[in-house]
């Protein structure tokens, strides 16, 4: 069996080389495994067949079977073909705008065909254009289904008669070929256990479902074992790296923390941030190795602990190392650490791409030497010239702006392991945690620092600008700030969207110097310029700052009351609730207005009806999840596993996914090696799974 998936698509009865390049190109089939696992996205129920006198133009698509009476042309206006169509309880017309010729060589009046389409009315009589067609002769040996299956397939696929139903075809093809070599992948005591149907069936009937029943059971075996082998080797890389890693032994909480703790604090914890230093000081004196996420809200004090943590690793005589995803960030989190350790003796250091080589090399020898306790960087920090004395403790900022590989690198800076603590802001979905970081253990600071009012969340169409307008006059007379985000910095052709450059002019116009000051930042700016203007939003000297969305992360005005995000609509859940966390940073009530075009879509609508109705982060990544799907997700699982979901969606399937886990979990508690016979297949599968790229599984 695995002989036959693993060959070229080219050699598929059909397919040829031509076909076969851009089956590649576009959809990444390259072998009659890939085919086989191009799983429809949607299924047409053809199991009823209705007669003409029970349609009207209000219905979906209809399924008819009948016979063509007649043809004519008609060449008024735009050319085309119609066909009249009787099943002998009322008559239709098809009609044909394209492949007139075709149409008219294929088809032959007093044949019954069945026909699918959408029934429409013109001129009074009703109508089916460019119906689905079949001749009711079938082909020989070809497999079938009355409930249709529909292939993703592109503009460039179909051009060279490769659509969803050409798919089809080829899927049948395939599968009278594989069918009766194929062997089971998972143990027979988890298909008994969970009653599922065997795999041939399995693959059969999502392909081609014999019933809606039978499509059902397909479908849930098939998305069980995609998640079930996910988690199994997550879990099993977990197990592994615990029992294989020792971890730097950090005794102490000694003069740096208590200091810091003591005298210098900005402001008391909350209750959620000692849980989770208490959690993160477990770890790290236990001598395992630490991998741990840390999930909090824009604003809830993730970088307060870890400090905190870097002073702890400080104090054991370690090394540590903040990276973040931009200069703004990594230079915001500098200037805010420098400030509070203030007086200490703890060095820190900043390292990004624009360092100057003088100073970038003075600045290697001290961290070769050991002199710095904290080095905080972006991206630069991965640079083979970056050499740590003894780097013991690794923070990574808003992980999800990181590949697997640039975090590996910061790992390897160390001889042993050291500590990872991966932060986030963008609270991730439960079924996202499982998978995505389902080898991490999950800390989560679930409260704001007291004093802090909730963000007001409206939406207003474009008529309501000077309503707004209004509004911001308001909010600067009353000694606060404005951040004003376009999606776009120019404009564009292909996109009808608000842009920066048109903003800046009209808000210029509207709030004139020298009464008002307007800053600009976008990822156009040299980083000095881009700098300066942030330096004067900070200092409050710029009463509105014009930006796109390099401000999601890394700016913290806490006098900015007010965030005015234009076309709100080109921008997704996530991305508009890190805008919005911008401001809310104060004591004072703060305001995020979502402007938009009247013309949204029911998508559309329900991002910004989300974002109005609730601040909650994890309810806000939920329903993006839903709304938006999982996409690409990461490029590489945890486990090295590239990871690549075929029929499962981690938005609808999760009651799958979390039984997929349970499974798993009780699998490795009664064989944590998979050493048992019964288990064999299943080591086998995963080492077919098992990419052949380095694995980053310890990192993050």
């Amino acid at each position: 069996m695995d002989y036959i998936l693993d060959t070229e698509i080219k050699f598929l009865p059909g397919v040829g080389p031509k076909r076969a390049e851009l089956l590649q190109k576009e959809l990444n089939i390259r072998t009659f495994g890939d085919l086989l696992h191009h799983f429809p996205f949607r299924y047409i129920d053809k199991t009823r067949i209705y007669a003409i006198r029970e349609i009207s133009e209000d219905m979906p698509d209809v399924l008819l079977k009948g016979k063509i009476t007649g043809f004519r042309e008609v060449s008024a206006k735009q050319k085309r073909l119609i066909a009249m169509f009787s099943d002998g309880t009322g008559s239709i017309e098809l009609v044909w705008f394209k492949g007139i010729p075709y149409f008219k060589k294929i088809l032959h009046a007093g044949n019954t065909y069945t026909i699918f389409g959408k029934p429409t009315s013109f001129n009074g009589r009703l109508n089916i254009v460019h119906p689905e067609l079949d001749d009711m002769v079938k082909e020989e040996g070809k497999i079938t289904s009355s409930i249709q299956a529909v292939y993703g397939s592109t503009e460039r696929l179909k051009d060279i008669g490769l659509g969803t139903r050409d798919i089809s075809r080829l899927q049948s093809t395939l599968l009278g070929m594989a069918l009766p070599r194929m062997e089971e992948t998972l143990p027979s005591y988890l298909i008994e256990a969970n009653q599922f149907i065997s795999l041939r069936e399995a693959m059969l009937n999502v392909h081609f479902p014999q019933s809606l029943d039978l499509l059902k059971k397909a479908q849930d075996r098939l998305k069980f074992e995609e998640l079930f082998y996910i988690e199994l080797s997550i879990l099993r890389t977990r197990t592994r790296r615990v029992k294989a890693n020792n971890g730097f032994l950090f005794s102490q909480v000694g003069e740096n923390f208590n200091h810091f703790f003591h005298h210098s604090l900005p402001f008391g914890l909350t209750d959620a941030q000692k849980r989770v230093i208490r959690e993160i000081r477990a770890d790290t004196r236990s001598g395992r190795q630490m991998n741990r996420l840390l999930q909090g809200d824009v604003g809830s004090g993730k970088t307060i602990v870890a400090l905190m943590c870097m002073l702890i690793a400080a104090d054991n005589g370690y090394q540590s190392c903040m990276m973040a995803p931009t200069e703004i960030l990594a230079t915001q989190h500098f200037k805010s650490i420098t400030e509070m350790l203030r007086g200490m003796g703890v060095n820190v250091a900043l390292l990004t791409g624009s360092t100057r080589k003088p100073a970038r090399r003075e600045l290697l020898e001290k961290l070769r030497q050991g002199e710095i306790h904290i080095l905080i960087g972006t991206h630069a920090l991965v640079e083979d010239a970056v050499q740590f004395e003894r780097l013991g403790f690794v923070v990574i900022d808003e992980q999800h702006r990181f590949g697997v590989a640039q975090r590996g690198k910061l790992w390897e800076k160390s001889e042993h392991p050291p500590h990872i603590l991966v932060m986030t802001a963008t609270p991730i979905p439960r079924t996202l945690a499982m998978t995505l970081y389902g080898d991490l253990d999950v800390s989560v600071i679930n409260e704001l620092p007291p004093g802090r009012k909730p963000v007001k969340t409206v939406h207003y169409f474009d008529s309501k600008r000077s309503h707004v307008f209004g509004f911001m006059r308001e909010q600067i007379a009353a000694g606060r700030q404005v951040y004003v985000v376009y999606p776009l910095i120019g404009e564009s052709e292909k996109m009808d969207y608000k842009n920066l450059q048109d903003g800046w002019e009209m808000i210029t116009q509207v709030f004139p110097a020298p009464q008002y000051k307007v800053c600009m930042v976008h990822g156009k700016l040299k980083n000095d310029e881009k700098e300066a203007a942030m330096q004067e939003f900070v200092r409050g000297e710029a009463h509105i700052m014009v930006a796109t969305s390099v401000i999601e992360v890394g700016v913290n005005v806490p006098n900015a009351s007010v965030m005015v995000i234009e076309s709100a609509e080109r921008f997704g859940l996530a991305q508009l609730h890190q805008l919005r966390g911008r401001v809310g940073r104060g004591a004072e009530q703060s305001f995020c207005i979502l402007m938009s075009g009247v013309k949204l879509s029911d998508y559309s609508r329900s991002r910004i009806s989300k974002m109005c109705s609730t601040n909650d982060g994890f309810e806000i990544a939920e329903a993006d999840l839903k709304l938006r799907g999982p996409g690409d997700l990461e490029g590489t699982l945890q486990s090295g596993m590239a990871f690549s979901l075929h029929i499962a969606n981690l938005g609808t399937d999760s009651k799958i996914l979390e039984y997929a886990r349970q499974v798993a979990e009780q699998v490795l508690q009664a064989d944590p090696l998979l050493s048992d016979a019964k288990n064999a297949l299943l080591l086998k599968i995963l080492h077919k799974l098992k990419n052949s790229s380095k694995d980053y599984s310890v990192v993050s």
